[in-house]
């Protein structure tokens, strides 16, 4: 398709040239060809430019490094598309948030790339790069150049998830093993030497029995096997890293404890090198630090496998086999063996496999996993079903309609996954701080060094090494590398359990900074469906004798009122006769025989035309328009009969949901292609705040601007439909629905139940994340600006206080976990509206 290639020698006179070939989208003549050309020739550093209408390519050779942004650019000032495309991998061996910044750098540099951002907490790169340019193969090795692993993730969501599930557990153990052992070997060093200091009991032990020579040999021995044993792993990365001129957190460690094992080696073997009175080791600093960053590790580990139990739930409620009627015979198959057009039985009780619709049988489904809704769905013939979801009390049987990635659960699961692993706008300032971080603290270990060397007191070489060996562990900017997505990680997983999908993470930040959401009225507000709301008989009338002769009459009218009438019969189970001189009147109503007596409804009009007089329902007719319901009359055998309403009923949980974001101190608009008038009647009745009546979808774009005025951040809510361009044009835009396709393409959240209380709870889950990262920001950038200083023994002229490395490691490895335990309280946050049931 595209593909990006360098030539393979070098002209003598300037660098090679490099060949960059594009897919381009919209061209359909030699004429789009010529534009395309000329667009791309003008771009700067392009030597040649060649486009093929028959492959749809455009060839571009450049004098000297690519520049495929600019040619893209080009392509679309002409008028046309180059198509994108995005892989995913999987990173391993970051440690901290440096190595993001030097993974995301390296991906950057691949010829065809345009972007690629790095999630230090999923462990994941999301690369968009052209069409065919860049192969897994060609990502995986600028990574491995940059120092660490990659690969591609399965397109199985399921295999997907279980690999990484199986690799942060493998990891797991090794962390585990390593912190054993460094533990069982640390603690004799620990108190051979510490307890000589502390214990006078020990001190004397030491002196007399092994001698302070041998308690050095034995510590050196015991040291040596912590830090080539368990502590090997900061050497082999950190080594590297720093002889890349690329240092990480591996780098800061592997240099401290080197520093201190180095210095007790000269101390131990060749204690006459140094000067008076400096002779002493640090052995127990150097296997304590690598204990305590391990055991740092390993309680990371854990809680990173806890923030990612979203995916894992989520996942798990796949089924694993099917029963599918196959050559007449009911067989137990595997999931991915199911196809569509299938037809899968269901016992009380079981998993629904995958989506389809109901064929044979009824029953109730409970689907609170899916949409967070508590109350199980009634499913008759014909009604569709989502795999995952749990049958409760009938077998039925449907007709596969998705299968593997395409079915509701397996889009929720990618969304979710990839709302976790997208950065935020907050993330950029963290991103170019950690690019930097690292160096500036070697740098200012150094300098701790050589001011404590030359300006420090005897012995100055001592405290100069303690020292520089503080700052070095105690700076690891591992908590700022966390501080965001494990947030956000949390936070989009909480919201998931609560049927709230973020489609892009980003829509987190924005949802927060909302000040009016605008609503559109039908199906959002309202149930989105005619319904009988009111039928008020006139004396001497039963309520079901005239709605089934009315209903009856509007069997032959194809209006959606007829049909929310004759739909209030059958609910009421009332049979409705055969009719004769079946006469609608355009404007006016519709009248007929039913069973020997003469039946008309209409409006007002209607009535007067035939004779009767309506000013008997005057009241209830005023009270129906004030509701904002246009009131129909009815009249059998010449006689009024009853006053009827038909309307778009406010669902249930619409006032709460106002209610809900008036408490958020949030203002309500209403958007609506109703008429004013119904439009002012149900903004009084819900306490909107403002209308916009009549108003056609492309003019909801316009309604949201002018809304915006002042400043003001909009988000708004529709059903994903016919409310596209304004979902788009929105801030933030959140549609209501079940997942279907077009809503979860057209929002930015996606509420699964239908349910417009999701929309304070949406709003509630991105204040509650956002406060979350700033508070995990605020820790990992306020512990390091103030520690680094202590560590380097700024403290020291005012009360004689130093920081131990040991400390300094201890401090370090808490700072994370502090982190991490911060944003793992996420996961029990309550939503203002509850939508959910335990499960």
């Amino acid at each position: 398709m595209a593909s990006a290639s360098r030539s393979s020698a070098a002209g003598a006179l300037g660098p090679a040239p490099v060949r960059l070939s594009l897919a381009v989208d919209g061209m359909t003549c030699a004429s789009c060809v010529g534009r395309v050309e000329r667009a791309l020739k003008a771009v700067p550093g392009v030597q040649a430019a060649a486009v093929n209408l028959a492959t749809e390519r455009a060839d571009i050779t450049f004098k000297g490094a690519a520049d495929p942004r600019a040619a893209i650019r080009a392509i679309e000032v002409a008028g046309y598309s180059v198509r994108e495309d995005s892989t995913e991998l999987v990173i391993e061996d970051m440690t901290c948030a440096s190595c993001v910044g030097r993974v995301e750098k390296a991906l950057k540099q691949v010829p065809g790339v345009l972007d690629a951002t790095v999630n230090l907490a999923t462990e994941r790169a999301r690369v968009k790069h052209l069409v065919g340019a860049v192969a897994v193969a060609d990502l995986a090795q600028a990574v491995e150049k940059a120092g660490y692993r990659a690969r591609g993730v399965s397109a199985a969501t399921t295999s997907a998830a279980d690999q990484d599930s199986e690799r942060r557990e493998h990891e797991a153990q090794s962390l585990r093993r390593s912190l054993l052992i460094a533990a069982i070997l640390t603690l004799p060093v620990f108190v051979l030497e510490m307890g000589s200091h502390l214990v006078p009991a020990m001190h004397h032990w030491v002196m007399g029995v092994l001698g302070v020579q041998t308690s050095w040999y034995l510590q050196f021995v015991l040291a040596t096997l912590v830090l080539f044993g368990p502590g090997l792993r900061f050497f082999s990365k950190g080594i590297p890293a720093l002889l890349r001129g690329a240092p990480d957190m591996n780098s800061l460690v592997a240099v401290g404890t080197s520093a201190a094992y180095g210095y007790s080696i000269v101390a131990t073997f060749a204690a006459g090198i140094l000067p008076q009175g400096t002779a002493n080791v640090y052995f127990e600093a150097a296997v304590v630090i690598v204990t305590l960053i391990l055991l740092g590790r390993t309680l990371e580990a854990r809680a990173k496998g806890r923030t990612s139990q979203a995916i894992k739930r989520l996942v798990g409620l796949q089924a694993r086999t099917a029963r599918v009627e196959r050559n007449g015979e009911i067989v137990e198959i595997a999931l991915d063996e199911v196809k569509t057009g299938d037809i899968v039985l269901v016992r009380p009780g079981e998993k629904i496999p995958v989506d389809g619709e109901v064929v044979e049988g009824a029953s109730y489904v409970d689907e609170s996993m899916i949409t967070g809704e508590p109350v199980p769905v009634s499913k008759g013939v014909g009604a569709p079903v989502v795999g995952g979801t749990l049958n409760k009390t009938g077998a039925f049987s449907f007709r596969v309609t998705q299968v593997g990635g395409n079915t509701v659960l397996a889009r929720i699961i990618r969304l979710v996954e990839e709302a976790q692993g997208s950065k935020l706008p907050i993330q950029a300032l963290v991103d170019k701080v950690t690019m930097w971080f690292v160096p500036a603290v070697m740098a200012a270990a150094t300098l701790t060094f050589l001011v404590w060397l030359f300006f420090g007191p005897t012995p100055a070489l001592t405290f100069a090494l303690v020292n520089a060996v503080a700052v070095l562990i105690i700076a690891c900017p591992c908590a700022m590398g966390l501080a965001t997505p494990t947030s956000i990680m949390v936070g989009t997983g909480r919201a998931a359990e609560l049927g709230v999908l973020f489609r892009k993470g980003e829509a987190l930040q924005a949802l927060r900074d909302v000040t009016v959401v605008a609503l559109d009225k039908t199906g959002t507000l309202t149930k989105g469906r005619p319904e009988l709301t009111d039928l008020v008989p006139a004396a001497g009338f039963e309520y079901d004798e005239v709605l089934a002769l009315v209903a009856a009459v509007e069997t032959r009218s194809e209006h959606p009122i007829a049909e929310a009438i004759v739909a209030a019969a059958k609910q009421c189970d009332l049979a409705v006769g055969p009719i004769e001189h079946f006469d609608a009147t355009p404007g006016f109503g519709v009248s007929a025989k039913v069973a020997g007596r003469t039946v008309a409804v209409g409006a007002d009009r209607f009535m007067t035309q035939l004779g009767l007089d309506v000013t008997s329902f005057k009241t209830v007719a005023q009270q129906l328009g004030e509701q904002g319901k246009s009131p129909l009359y009815a009249a059998i055998d010449g006689r009024l009969a009853a006053v009827i309403a038909v309307a778009d009923p406010i669902k249930e949980t619409t006032p709460e949901a106002i209610d809900a974001l008036h408490a958020l101190g949030l203002k309500v608009a209403m958007i609506t292609g109703d008429n004013a008038a119904t439009a002012a009647a149900i903004a009084r009745q819900l306490g909107i705040d403002e209308v916009v009546a009549e108003v056609l979808p492309d003019g909801k774009v316009q309604a949201l601007k002018k809304l915006r005025s002042g400043g003001a951040r909009i988000a708004f809510v529709g059903d994903g439909i016919n409310d596209a361009p304004a979902l788009a044009e929105a801030d933030v835009g959140l549609a209501i629905g079940t997942g279907t396709d077009v809503a979860i393409e057209a929002a930015d959240v996606v509420l699964m139940s239908g349910d417009l209380r999701g929309v304070p709870n949406a709003i509630a889950l991105s204040q509650a994340t956002i406060r979350n990262i700033k508070q995990n920001l605020f820790w990992a950038f306020a512990y390091n600006a103030v520690l680094i200083p202590v560590a380097a023994g700024a403290l020291y002229p005012l009360n004689g206080a130093l920081l131990s490395p040991i400390f300094a490691a201890a401090a370090m490895a808490l700072s994370s976990v502090f982190v991490l335990g911060n944003a793992l309280r996420l996961k029990r946050l309550q939503a203002p509206l509850s939508t959910e049931v335990a499960h």
